[in-house]
């Protein structure tokens, strides 16, 4: 499965460290890491890789609707996985319980499909929400959708891990708990040792 999403989900490979993120896209925290990191670190240092992993918070049930999304951009456009992590992170309050407490989970789905055309990360809004779509179904099985066993492998991956909160960072396969959300890029700088 990882190899599945190498080419999305590795923004950067190689340098003499590499990051991963364990972010949930309705935790303001992981927004506020995934800010720093993304937007103000990787452009100004280019000495480390990057790699996001799914940490889905079950106090944010809109999450699982986001990563599920992220997760079939991924599939139909990795090389645009990054861009809609950005755009996610970016209008994530949309998606926060009072947002979205009267909408259906297809509902839902629509709104992040429109997100990810709105960024031009797709090119086929109907393709994007075929992945996403659940069958009703008179003898219901609890299949979930075309993303669902991408689901189970990220939070088994977190699990056995350790991982229970976003943001969590691992710094060269080591969790790094002393990492904060409140960093700054000179104290991520200095904790990878980062020259420009």
């Amino acid at each position: 499965m990882e190899e599945t999403f190498s080419a999305s989900h590795h923004y950067r490979t190689g340098g003499t460290h590499t990051i991963e993120l364990y972010l949930d896209f309705a935790c303001p925290f992981s927004a506020r890491m995934w800010h720093t990191v993304y937007s103000q670190l990787v452009p100004e240092y280019r000495d480390f890789g990057l790699i996001f992993r799914h940490q889905i918070q079950p106090w944010h049930p809109s999450s699982l609707a986001m990563h599920e999304a992220a997760l079939a951009v991924a599939r139909l456009s990795p090389h645009n996985f990054w861009m809609f992590c950005d755009a996610l992170f970016t209008r994530q309050s949309e998606f926060f319980d009072e947002a979205v407490v009267d909408l259906t989970r297809t509902q839902v789905y629509g709104r992040l499909a429109d997100i990810a055309m709105s960024v031009n990360a797709v090119d086929d809004r109907l393709e994007l929400l075929q992945l996403l779509d659940v069958q009703a179904s008179d003898t219901p099985t609890n299949a979930g959708n075309a993303v669902t066993a991408n689901v189970k492998y990220y939070v088994r991956m977190g699990r056995t891990k350790g991982v229970h909160m976003s943001p969590t960072v691992f710094i060269d396969g080591e969790r790094d708990d002393n990492v904060s959300s409140s960093w700054t890029v000179e104290q991520w700088a200095s904790r990878l040792n980062l020259k420009h």
